[in-house]
């Protein structure tokens, strides 16, 4: 994949997701919360809530619905959210992890296997698909108008495992341990995050050519965004680009 076409892709995801603020902060909401019950309303002592804090405001969610999540959450909200991640295939064998917080597992399950099996895809069991990835910490940076080789050296002094720069654009890897850390470093020399969150990143890549697999994959994907169980989906699509979405 070229770089040109992947910075463009990330641009164009970010300009998707500003269009879908509704269903972007109920998915972030939901996810504040579950971290607000198991380690507290305070950013300076619950580290992932300080990170989901910052992903929120990336995300353009307004500083008062963030502060109206934390405390809905600290009253204790009645709803109990699992985390439960599933494993399938997509179209032509693309490889797919979803990771949900559901309060109705049969309901999560039963809707994803609805959208791989329509879609040209299969869902699988746990750890069929699992191997070929890895945690990693993603953070991208805006840069644009920034010099390269500046960002280089903040990016090192932060912490920042590797990097790739292209197009106004540095998308930086951590290891899960120290994203927190890099992260706020990040935040403190005054860089804009595009998205900073811990993901599932692929070792192999799998491209797809045939217009109807890529049709299929396409509005695969878009029923998983839109289902509000689903927060994250990751897969091994390396022409992400040539979808029609």
């Amino acid at each position: 994949m070229s770089g040109h076409s992947k910075w463009n892709n990330i641009k164009r995801k970010k300009e998707k997701t500003d269009g879908q603020r509704a269903k972007i902060f109920t998915k972030i909401g939901r996810e504040m919360a579950v971290c607000v019950k198991a380690g507290g309303g305070d950013p300076n002592v619950n580290g992932k809530l300080r990170d989901l804090i910052a992903k929120a405001k990336s995300l353009n969610v307004p500083n008062d619905n963030i502060q109206r999540i934390i405390k809905k959450a600290e009253g204790g909200e009645k709803d109990d959210y699992e985390a439960i991640t599933y494993e399938g295939y997509g179209p032509n064998g693309v490889a797919m992890m979803v990771e949900t917080l559901t309060d109705n597992r049969n309901r999560t399950a039963a809707n994803l296997r609805h959208y791989f099996d329509k879609f040209g895809g299969n869902l699988g069991n746990r750890g069929c698909v699992s191997f070929l990835f890895s945690e990693q910490g993603v953070i991208v940076l805006d840069i644009e108008g920034k010099d390269e080789d500046a960002v280089m050296e903040d990016i090192l002094t932060a912490g920042g495992e590797d990097f790739d720069m292209g197009d106004g654009v540095a998308e930086v890897t951590t290891t899960p341990e120290s994203f927190s850390e890099v992260r706020a470093e990040l935040e403190n020399m005054g860089y804009e995050f595009i998205s900073a969150d811990v993901a599932m990143v692929p070792s192999t890549m799998t491209a797809l050519t045939d217009p109807d697999s890529l049709k299929q994959m396409g509005l695969l994907l878009d029923h998983l965004e839109e289902d509000d169980d689903v927060q994250n989906v990751w897969h091994n699509l390396e022409n992400e680009e040539d979808l029609d979405r």
